[in-house]
This record gives C-alpha cells, sequence and structure tokens, in this order.
C-alpha cells in the first residue's frame, strides 16, 4: 500500500529538494525557483506561502504561492508574482489538484479575495476555477547561424535590424545591474507605470548568479541608450526586464539590442528565445508580432474566495487611464522614489 501524501510549507533546508524537482520537470520553469521566494520576499515584502507534495520522502509536487496585501489592489494568493509562469507542477493530475485543493484551503484561511496560478499549459478548470488571462508569450527557435538567425525575423523587422547596424551602437555583456536598471526605470516612466524597488537587478543577480545577465546598448558617442535583463534556464534565454531612452526609438537600438541576445544566446548553447508574456493587442503585443515568433496563449487561472467578481489591474483599464497619463508627466527621479511603494502589488 502506498504511503499517503504529505502536502507542507518549504523550509530553507529543502531549497536543494524542490530545485532539484524542478531543473529534472518537464514543466519546470525558471520561475518554480527557490531563489524567488528570497527575491520576491526581500524586495516585495510579500509572505511566501510554498507548497511541498512528498511521498515515501520523495518530492513528487511543488507550487509556489505569495501573499499580497494592499487596501488599494486586494489580497490574493498568487503563483507566482512578477513572474509569467508558475502554478503547480507535479508527478501526476492527482497529486496537482491536491495541491490546488491545499491552495484553495490555505486561502480561506487567509482570507485572501481570490487565488491566482499562472499555470503556462492549460489544465482543467473545474469550480471553483476559472480562466482568468488575456496574455500571450512569445517564442522562437534559434538557428545555428547568426544570418539563419536573421534570416528567420519576418521581413520588415529584419530591415529595421540592418538599419540599426548603420548606426555604430555598441553593446556590452559585462553584469551592470544598475546600469540596466536606470534605462528600465526611465523606459517605464515614459510608459506611465511604476518602476520596481532599483534592489530588484542587484538581488536577482545575486540570487542567481550566472543564470542572471544584463547586455547594455551605447550609441556612437557612448552614451547608454538600451539595456535588458536576461535570464538563462534550461537551453532557454528570457529577456525580462528591458527598456531605453528617448533616443533608443531613432536609433532603434532596441531592436539591436534583442538581436544580439540572440546571438549571444546561441552561442551560450540556448536554443530557444522566450520573448515573454504581453497583453493581447497591447504595444508590446505588435511589437512582438513583428518578429515573426510563434504566439503562444497563456492559461491563467483564479479562484475567488472572498471577492464577487474577478481583478482587473490591466493599464487598459479605464479607471488608470487617468494615472498613467499623470505617471507620465513625473520627474525620473521622483517616479523612481515613490513608484516602488505601488509597483510592489502591481506583479
Amino acid at each position: 500500500m502506498k504511503q499517503d501524501l504529505t502536502i507542507r510549507k518549504l523550509t530553507r533546508k529543502d531549497y536543494t529538494l524542490w530545485d532539484q524537482y524542478v531543473n529534472t520537470h518537464q514543466q519546470g520553469s525558471f520561475f518554480h525557483l527557490s531563489g524567488w521566494l528570497d527575491v520576491i520576499n526581500d524586495v516585495f515584502g510579500h509572505q511566501p506561502h510554498y507548497l511541498l507534495a512528498e511521498r515515501q520522502s520523495q518530492v513528487v509536487g511543488v507550487l509556489p504561492l505569495f501573499e499580497q496585501k494592499s487596501v488599494l489592489f486586494g489580497h490574493a494568493l498568487i503563483s507566482t508574482p512578477f513572474c509569467v509562469y508558475g502554478g503547480v507542477i507535479a508527478d501526476h493530475d492527482a497529486i496537482r489538484h491536491q495541491l490546488e485543493a491545499a491552495a484553495l484551503e490555505l486561502g480561506c484561511q487567509l482570507q485572501v479575495d481570490y487565488i491566482e496560478l499562472r499555470d503556462s499549459l492549460e489544465q482543467s478548470c473545474d469550480a471553483p476555477w476559472i480562466r482568468h488571462c488575456h496574455h500571450v508569450t512569445f517564442k522562437n527557435r534559434l538557428a545555428e547561424t547568426a544570418d539563419d538567425i536573421l534570416s528567420g525575423i519576418k521581413r520588415k523587422q529584419r530591415a529595421v535590424i540592418r538599419h540599426a547596424q548603420k548606426n555604430n551602437l555598441s553593446w556590452e555583456a559585462e553584469d551592470n545591474p544598475d546600469l540596466c536598471f536606470e534605462l528600465y526605470a526611465e523606459s517605464v516612466r515614459n510608459l506611465g507605470t511604476p518602476v520596481f524597488h532599483p534592489h530588484l537587478f542587484q538581488k536577482l543577480k545575486q540570487t542567481f548568479g550566472k543564470s542572471c545577465e544584463t547586455l547594455v546598448v551605447r550609441d556612437v558617442s557612448g552614451e547608454p541608450v538600451s539595456g535588458v535583463l536576461s535570464f538563462y534556464y534550461k537551453n532557454q534565454v528570457l529577456p525580462y526586464y528591458g527598456g531605453g531612452t528617448p533616443a533608443a526609438r531613432d536609433l532603434k537600438s532596441n531592436d539591436f539590442m534583442y538581436y544580439q541576445l540572440m546571438l549571444l544566446a546561441k552561442q551560450r548553447g540556448a536554443d530557444l528565445f522566450d520573448f515573454g508574456r504581453s497583453k493581447i493587442d497591447s504595444g508590446a503585443y505588435h511589437y512582438k508580432k513583428h518578429w515573426g515568433m510563434e504566439e503562444q496563449p497563456l492559461h491563467y487561472r483564479i479562484a475567488l474566495v472572498n471577492a464577487k467578481r474577478p481583478p482587473s489591474l490591466s493599464p487598459n483599464n479605464p479607471k488608470y487611464r487617468y494615472f498613467i497619463r499623470a505617471w507620465q508627466q513625473l520627474p525620473l527621479g521622483l517616479s523612481k522614489h515613490i513608484g516602488p511603494m505601488l509597483s510592489k502589488y502591481l506583479g
């Protein structure tokens, strides 16, 4: 007779076992790794509730969860905030369902408004789970040579990259999370979005080491104009936090940067370029479509606990329109000062 399944909270001594399971599970993603527990807890202050399923002392399933609690933005359990992917990974569906049931029980104990699971693959959606995602991700197989990588990009976007290559841009892949953050902070301010705490980039580098790298592009005078912080995992590269100054638009330096990242990633042995999630019909969505990458729907689900309706924190929500316009007018220094107090709930 098989030993009963045990579900318990993760402890620090379990980190290695947890990561070994994520690394070997087919659906284990970079965002399931235990390092995110320390990153999100230390930088944003959210309480982790990582659930570990065991049978006969063997890990058979994991579910990373964080509790977000805000008067303005509500009270939720999310797997995983600030991440594209999350949810349960398990040996089989029966264990998955038990971990999801444990999350529901925890959500009721904590009296949250809702629970959100950021599944990358479609899962059953029996009550109380309902589908709640308006995002897709874009992925592309990296060809063997630089010429083949370029020829695999859509013709119009290929022309943009060739234009950028004539602008005397230079790049550097030495780790510089602080400079990369400055470029990112200016970019998101210009989009009307509160920026994250500046400690985030340093913490990501400290936690994930060589799996976290930055790439910075400079103009002909040496001024930094674009930067991206990327993750490497399971033969994939995930450009995650990217942005640029206003000059980047005319220089096409963001396009130059992502193409250069493809070349660097291939040199490192990556086979897949994961361009991350974008809200359907957003500017980022249309930008990524121009690259000709494969569009894949995401399959997020929520379960309402105390809330009567699903959350709506999208920037397309009309009630945030005036806030976005006002934020775009803030001085950069002020936006970096007060942004982290808001962005910690917008992951």
